[in-house]
């Protein structure tokens, strides 16, 4: 079981190294939003909260310098991290895949026991995915339903898996039409990409990306 759970990040993480992030045929046509994604508008004030809650939470730590080194496009991570999420939910919602909170609670309690704890699991998602302490809830959210996905589809933790599982979210983001700033990039449906951005945070906590990898 604890196997299994390890593998189903590590999935949710292939998503994310295959995808590195936001971009679009965006246009000037919805001023003040950073994307509209199934026709719903990500606002440009809403990445930016995303991007404060972070800064605020590497500022109090005793690595900020590098955190913040390592983090240079955060606003393209934080709009990146929307737009997955609502392709990640629409190819769920294409699967029939659902999740309940008791789910996403049991799942947090799982990570907190193998990081040794709430301050422990803050700080690791905090370094290696960019993700502030208040929005955890989401990305474990997002990886498990991640890891149902591939269960649901038969997507082993293989290249062939992995390719599976990308079809489905690249069918889950043409059906989105997703527009993006292209203050922000570009997005290309073809390789879940945003421009050439990648997280640094990403590559750390995918334990075979020569593997995982696929490109797509």
């Amino acid at each position: 079981m604890h196997r299994r759970r390890r593998t189903a990040l590590t999935v949710s993480a292939a998503l994310l190294i295959a995808a590195p992030l936001l971009a679009a045929c965006g246009n000037d046509a919805h001023p003040g939003a950073a994307a509209v994604v199934g026709g719903e508008r990500i606002e440009v004030a809403t990445v930016q909260e995303k991007v404060k809650d972070v800064r605020a939470a590497q500022q109090r730590s005793p690595e900020s310098a590098q955190l913040i080194k390592d983090s240079g496009q955060l606003s393209r991570a934080k709009l990146y991290d929307l737009i997955v999420d609502q392709v990640v939910q629409r190819a769920a919602d294409d699967a029939g895949v659902k999740i309940s909170r008791k789910e996403i609670q049991d799942g947090r309690a799982q990570l907190v026991l193998q990081s040794g704890g709430e301050e422990q699991l803050a700080a690791m998602y905090l370094q290696q995915r960019g993700v502030a302490p208040d929005q955890l809830n989401d990305v474990v959210r997002r990886d498990i339903l991640v890891s149902k996905l591939a269960t649901a589809l038969g997507a082993t933790n293989t290249p062939e898996g992995q390719q599976k599982l990308n079809q489905a979210f690249t069918a889950a983001a043409k059906s989105l039409h997703i527009d993006v700033n292209p203050r922000f990039g570009a997005w290309d449906n073809q390789k879940l990409e945003l421009g050439t951005y990648k997280a640094p945070w990403i590559t750390q906590v995918t334990k075979e990306p020569e593997t995982l990898e696929t490109g797509a």
